[in-house]
């Protein structure tokens, strides 16, 4: 298994990581805390076989000279409490389709085929500030859902927070289930990330930042137990 940094460029790494900080602050009296990112369904696809590359580079599997077909991603954001803390040495995990709508999951791939170069599951360790980094694809459609992104945050061995990140304006949004469970319109936004063509980019990549915040009840699970750790999680398993 390699590092998590994997073959993606030392000074690119850094060079994201550095992105800063845009979630939403909570008026009124509370305004200097910053809102809770919403708990999300992990769904039914989280890897049922984890590969034995868990790096945080997704587009390039082992030692592979071919990479995944898709829109070249590089996700950063900080991981933090609502008081600004950052939370070092988190265990943030993502997962995700691939180009054709198949998980890294048996029962979650396209009947047509699949793309085999793509790593579909990835994992960072966050440092000193907080901050993890991925290269990915920007997510695409999975029948029945608009697209997203799968965040887990682990921390000491525990779960601490499930949740989902869209692609803020995508047109299925509106019409998704999972994502029209958060009522909150405001609560809504902070699981929305900008998907920006970066400049000079001659492959077409693009850029997102997304910050979760993990608040006090995060710890916990729907009857006040502590949940979790590195894996599958024991509650909220519904849709992809």
């Amino acid at each position: 298994m390699r590092e998590f940094t994997g073959l993606i460029d030392r000074r690119r790494t850094l060079e994201f990581l550095g992105v800063g900080v845009s979630s939403l602050i909570i008026p009124g009296a509370f305004a200097e805390e910053l809102l809770v990112t919403p708990s999300m369904t992990e769904g039914p696809f989280y890897p049922d076989k984890l590969p034995l590359d868990t790096d945080n580079d997704l587009l390039i599997l082992n030692n592979s000279i071919t990479a995944a077909v898709g829109e070249i991603t590089h996700l950063s954001g900080r991981v933090m409490d609502t008081s600004r803390n950052p939370m070092r040495n988190a265990f943030v995990e993502i997962w995700q389709v691939d180009s054709t709508a198949s998980y890294l999951h048996s029962r979650g791939r396209n009947a047509k085929g699949n793309d085999s170069n793509f790593q579909g599951y990835g994992r960072f360790l966050t440092d000193s500030t907080g901050r993890y980094y991925f290269r990915t694809i920007k997510p695409v459609e999975y029948p029945g859902r608009t697209p997203h992104i799968h965040f887990a945050v682990s921390q000491n061995g525990r779960r601490m927070l499930t949740t989902q990140m869209l692609i803020n304006g995508h047109p299925k949004n509106a019409g998704d289930g999972v994502f029209r469970a958060i009522q909150d319109p405001v609560a809504r936004e902070t699981i929305m990330a900008e998907f920006k063509p970066i400049h000079g980019s001659k492959l077409g990549e693009l850029e997102a930042n997304f910050d979760i915040v993990i608040g006090k009840t995060a710890f916990e699970g729907d009857d006040g137990q502590m949940r979790g750790g590195i894996g599958k999680s024991e509650v909220g398993r519904r849709r992809g």
